[in-house]
């Protein structure tokens, strides 16, 4: 199954945490890794199994790499009835209450459109000594499984 991951980023590393991704999962599926800035939505395919990587930044915002598509969203307001996504979002505990804002935003504008989450939300802190990518791949290996095991709607 192809599966599209997309990253939204401020800094880059969820580009490196997206390429990790892409590893993984290339051992069972069709990965391509897009920045979320220059995805069209109406490229979203129910076909696909998504994957989005995204940061947050500021006080609990979107970074700058993730909003041209969150606005797409909104604007678009696309049914994505039959869409599957998982997520991996960045963030840092020193924030408390926005720490890894960002991943959540993505998912919950996903979701309110009819998409279905799958597997764990991960969610890495840049406070602790886990590297992105590391904790990435892990995780990649969780959701491998599942993203051919559950029925497309």
């Amino acid at each position: 199954m192809s599966v599209v991951i997309l990253y939204g980023t401020e800094t880059g590393n969820c580009e490196l945490v997206a390429d990790a991704i892409a590893d993984v999962l290339a051992s069972d599926h069709d990965p391509s890794i897009y920045d979320m800035s220059e995805f069209a939505v109406e490229d979203l395919d129910p076909a696909d199994f998504l994957v989005v990587v995204c940061s947050t930044y500021g006080e609990g915002e979107l970074p700058t790499g993730a909003e041209p598509f969150a606005e797409e969203l909104d604007d678009v307001d696309p049914d994505l009835s039959g869409l599957r996504f998982a997520v991996f979002g960045l963030g840092d505990t020193v924030y408390g209450e926005t720490f890894n804002r960002g991943g959540e935003i993505i998912a919950g504008m996903l979701a309110k459109r009819g998409a279905t989450q799958i597997g764990e939300h991960a969610r890495h802190d840049n406070s602790s000594a886990v590297k992105p990518a590391k904790q990435a791949a892990e995780w990649a290996e969780s959701i491998s499984g599942l993203i051919d095991a559950v029925p497309v709607n």
